[in-house]
């Protein structure tokens, strides 16, 4: 399978974003999940130039929000990355990274405004840029999440989510957000 470039990813978000601000937002945070995930994959079996690929365009989708729920950006980038002709193996990365992983059971008892389906990370890749996606944060002002407060946050979804979440902490470990919230300016929750 041949990767995009980092310049054709930076391309593609451009072409995708409706505006510059929203380029801004969504390419930066695709950036700084790149930086997060390189720092988790180190010693791992993986394919760490997919990993790469799937962290900076996981959150395509966002700019195909026009009033959707933002649940629904994860199934818009996987269109979208289908539609620009990319393999099952990329697509996924974007429909595959909302929360722990969405199952077909969560989206009929919450009633989510997507498709049926499993929506959860079959590779260590997937499962990297899914877990790496919970440190920062886009909201306004942007953050970094630590694990503690994200384990906090996803205690509403349930204790299924909580110990996902925590299987996935001692898998990977944790990255160092320090060093990214100085360069950034974003502070750490």
């Amino acid at each position: 399978m041949e990767l995009p470039t980092d310049a054709e990813i930076e391309a593609l978000h451009r072409d995708a974003a409706p505006t510059r601000e929203a380029f801004a937002v969504v390419f930066d945070h695709c950036r700084i999940v790149c930086s997060l995930v390189e720092q988790l994959f180190i010693g791992l079996d993986v394919d760490t130039d997919l990993v790469r690929a799937g962290a900076l365009l996981h959150d395509i989708g966002v700019y195909r929000l026009d009033g959707d729920a933002y649940i629904r950006h994860g199934v818009l980038g996987h269109e979208l990355l289908a539609e620009l002709g990319f393999p099952e193996e990329i697509c996924r990365f974007a429909s595959c990274h909302t929360g722990v992983g969405i199952t077909r059971e969560d989206v009929v008892r919450q009633d989510l405004p997507i498709p049926v389906d499993d929506y959860l990370p079959r590779s260590p890749e997937e499962e990297l840029v899914l877990y790496a996606d919970k440190f920062h944060s886009k909201r306004t002002p942007p953050v970094f999440v630590t694990a503690d407060t994200f384990t906090t946050e996803v205690r509403r979804f349930g204790p299924d989510k909580v110990a996902a979440f925590s299987a996935l902490r001692t898998r990977y470990g944790e990255p160092r957000l320090d060093g990214l919230s100085a360069a950034k300016g974003y502070d750490v929750i």
